[in-house]
């Protein structure tokens, strides 16, 4: 234990980790050959974890090409997905298969703002309200604290709730094309400094958990955090039949009955089918942050009879996405962005776009085998 503790501290050169992990083994009795397995220089991840001691692999498949008709987002891609659940991968990529025959999925992102909400603690009522008041009264200064720690992020706005003594703030801020939670943190504890130094409040936290991170929440589902990601797509009927083998009649009466009603009886957030699915496949394979998976999948499916056909859309509210900084550094990951030409500047909504194309693929293709009784067979020959 003490070869380990003295080991925590130091870099991550190759031998460094070879040392750490060394140290590891004549802890535990196991020997890791596998994990010692790093195919890159491990200061690559200099920024992505602390005491490192080598990889681990998770299998990378691909779906496609599906056919995204996005505002940034335009013409067939590729798209990598990184899972161990047998099935997942073969799913999305049947409903890649069918809306790409139907003529592409529409998608756009309506809203790109990440939040960080932190928590002070007032004298009382007035004293928070006075504080508020004052925030909306110099939101020009506020702005100026906040943004002179960014190049990328701009403060959108600053709303103010209070219970008690105690007041939140949740930022709102634009931040290109990083996933911004880091940069957004950042930003706000110097705007909440300013605000400390002008109203004697005083900053419990930077996070007051009405930002909300990595926790679904009914403010997150109304409101959005980062971005709020729109998908749809119109199955005609024969083609529904002879590749889903089932009916849009089916489907809707599946949606309707699973992600209406059985996520209203269980008081759900998410109203969808399994869109975390999807999106954990996509932030692993692409250096996103996993965690976040938590308010993505939040998703809203919906399914109707348009003329015949299917009709099938998906809300995804919270989109928390970068194609900068993070995990994006790393070399299979930024492998994987480059695959749908999402990597580096001004390609975040183009991104988001295609992860909304990915979710609705999914969605499809799951809805289409429980209407047809189709799920257990394709797990038992798939993912057993």
């Amino acid at each position: 234990m003490e070869m380990t503790q003295g080991l925590k501290n130091r870099g991550r050169t190759r031998e460094d980790v070879d040392d750490r992990r060394r140290a590891v083994e004549n802890f535990t009795g196991e020997k890791l050959p596998t994990i010692a397995n790093c195919p890159f220089d491990p200061q690559l991840a200099e920024k992505n974890i602390e005491n490192m001691i080598g990889i681990t692999s998770i299998p990378l498949g691909f779906v496609g090409p599906l056919l995204v008709q996005g505002n940034e987002a335009k013409g067939e891609f590729l798209v990598p997905l990184a899972t161990t659940e047998g099935a997942l991968v073969a799913s999305v990529n049947r409903g890649s298969s069918v809306i790409t025959a139907a003529g592409g999925a529409t998608t756009m992102v309506v809203k790109d703002e990440m939040t960080r909400g932190p928590v002070f603690r007032a004298r009382d009522l007035r004293h928070a309200s006075e504080a508020a008041e004052w925030i909306e009264l110099n939101m020009d200064k506020i702005r100026a604290a906040a943004e002179a720690t960014t190049r990328r992020g701009k403060l959108l706005s600053a709303t103010p709730y209070i219970v008690g003594r105690s007041l939140f703030l949740r930022f709102s801020y634009s931040t290109s094309d990083a996933m911004g939670m880091n940069m957004a943190t950042i930003a706000s504890e110097a705007a909440s400094r300013l605000i400390e130094e002008h109203t004697g409040v005083t900053m419990i936290s930077v996070s007051g958990n009405m930002c909300v991170d990595k926790k679904p929440s009914a403010l997150n589902a109304l409101a959005g955090r980062g971005k709020t990601v729109l998908a749809d797509v119109t199955i005609p009927r024969e083609l529904l039949e002879k590749r889903m083998h089932t009916s849009p009649e089916a489907v809707v009466e599946t949606c309707y009955r699973k992600c209406n009603i059985g996520s209203a009886l269980s008081a759900s957030l998410g109203f969808n089918a399994h869109v975390a699915n999807m999106l954990a496949a996509v932030y692993i394979a692409t250096g996103q942050d996993p965690a976040q998976v938590a308010e993505g999948s939040m998703g809203m499916t919906t399914a109707e009879l348009v003329g015949g056909d299917l009709y099938m859309s998906v809300r995804l509210p919270a989109i928390e996405v970068g194609t900068v900084g993070g995990g994006t550094r790393l070399p299979a990951q930024r492998e994987a962005l480059a695959m749908i030409d999402c990597l580096g500047d001004g390609k975040a909504v183009k991104f988001a776009e295609i992860i909304g194309a990915i979710v609705l693929a999914g969605e499809l293709s799951t809805l289409c085998a429980q209407s047809a009784g189709q799920l257990g067979e394709a797990h038992a020959r798939l993912g057993r």
